[in-house]
């Protein structure tokens, strides 16, 4: 099946194909969770004070998934210099 491209369909297939994904995310099943302004401006899920906001439910998974595996994750606690491979092996000296 070749790719379709979206910039290439008439504006009524562009708007048939909107209002059809529309219909689908209506259909999803949200729950109310409070959330709040943290650190750098990020929302915070859940939290006891802010602003009540209707989200889909896998939100609050999606959260529990990422902070139980920030431990094991080298973008968050980094590499051991010992076990990073893009470490430098020498240094350059100018005199």
């Amino acid at each position: 099946m070749p790719a379709l491209h979206i910039e290439d369909l008439p504006e009524k297939e562009k708007l048939k194909m909107e209002v059809e994904q529309l219909r689908k995310e209506v259909k999803l099943q949200r729950q109310q969770l409070l959330l709040k302004k943290g650190f750098g401006g990020a929302w915070e899920l859940p939290a006891d004070v802010g602003k009540s906001q209707e989200v889909s439910k896998c939100s609050e998974e999606i959260k529990n998934y990422i902070e139980e595996r920030s431990g094991e994750d080298p973008l968050v606690k980094g590499i051991p210099e010992d076990k990073n491979p893009f470490k430098e092996k020498g240094s350059c000296i100018i005199s």
